[in-house]
């Protein structure tokens, strides 16, 4: 029995508890394990939160996992005084990391690709290890199909507001996930992450993050990851329809001390579709000095 396919798995992850912390742009829930190693900083993308990462965190019980729920559609805390750009995204992070006194931070993407602009604007002084987990790259900025169309309802008036409607339907959960995962989502983690969208204030929100986007993208979104010198891992899901195949290798070859790992029977959730492959691949990046190489695999 192999401990990398999920399916095998029956352990339930700890749910770790909910905190709050006050920003200045912004009120943010989040989940901070406290253990005892260095600390593991996991974003999430839109209309998600930071229990996509519950499976991972409970199998880094030696390090610290602080997991955010940004204002990303599934926030339950509306921040109506943001410009909710990615670049103001990425100085909220920046913020956090400094308000929880995070250091040597092995800071993680899944989905959302927007913290690779904390490299382009110089906010990364408090991250040490880099990790891109199936996410945006390049002008893949929204991804795929259902960003795209994310995109595009965000500018079309009451467009959102049906969509919340709409997701109150199993079936209608069930097809909008079917586009990120390659196992079925828990019926218990889709109407937590729908539900908040029936709150005008945090469709507001929404709306003016993915509003912003230009369809197609406008620009190279990881043009400024070539700075990023530390120890940096690209895990690309083998089964992803969202996130192009070649975009996980010329991440790789863009960052100068890069590992690219292919994750197989997992599509753009990774963290849901292979926790125990993803959390092994995580432990070895915290480990990692600025000289080793992990070549490809």
């Amino acid at each position: 029995m192999s401990s990398r396919d999920p399916a095998t798995r029956t352990t339930v992850p700890k749910v770790p508890t909910v905190r709050t912390i006050e920003l200045s742009t912004a009120t943010l829930d989040y989940t901070d394990t406290g253990g005892p190693g260095p600390a593991v900083l996991l974003l999430h993308g839109p209309l998600l939160d930071h229990a996509v990462w519950d499976g991972v965190t409970a199998r880094l019980p030696d390090l610290r996992c602080v997991a955010p729920t940004l204002p990303l559609g599934a926030h339950r805390r509306p921040a109506p005084h943001d410009e909710l750009t990615n670049a103001s995204l990425a100085r909220m992070v920046a913020e956090l990391m400094e308000a929880l006194d995070l250091r040597d931070v092995t800071l993680v993407l899944n989905d959302w690709g927007g913290a690779q602009v904390l490299v382009e604007l110089g906010l990364d002084e408090r991250v040490a290890r880099l990790a891109l987990v199936a996410c945006e790259a390049f002008d893949n900025v929204p991804a795929g199909r259902p960003g795209r169309a994310l995109a595009r309802a965000a500018r079309v008036p009451g467009a959102l507001a049906l969509q919340a409607q709409l997701t109150r339907l199993p079936a209608v959960r069930r097809r909008l996930a079917s586009a990120m995962a390659a196992r079925p989502v828990p019926d218990t983690l889709l109407r937590r992450w729908f539900a908040p969208l029936r709150d005008p204030l945090v469709r507001a929100d929404l709306r003016r993050f993915s509003a912003r986007f230009p369809v197609p993208a406008d620009r190279d979104w990881s043009a400024g990851l070539g700075a990023f010198t530390g120890p940096a891992l690209v895990a690309w899901a083998d089964d992803d329809r969202m996130m192009p195949a070649d975009h996980g290798p010329r991440l790789a070859r863009l960052l100068p001390d890069a590992e690219l790992v292919h994750v197989p029977r997992a599509a753009t959730l990774v963290p849901l579709d292979q926790p125990d492959v993803l959390a092994e691949h995580l432990r070895a990046l915290v480990r990692r000095s600025p000289t080793d190489h992990g070549g490809t695999t």
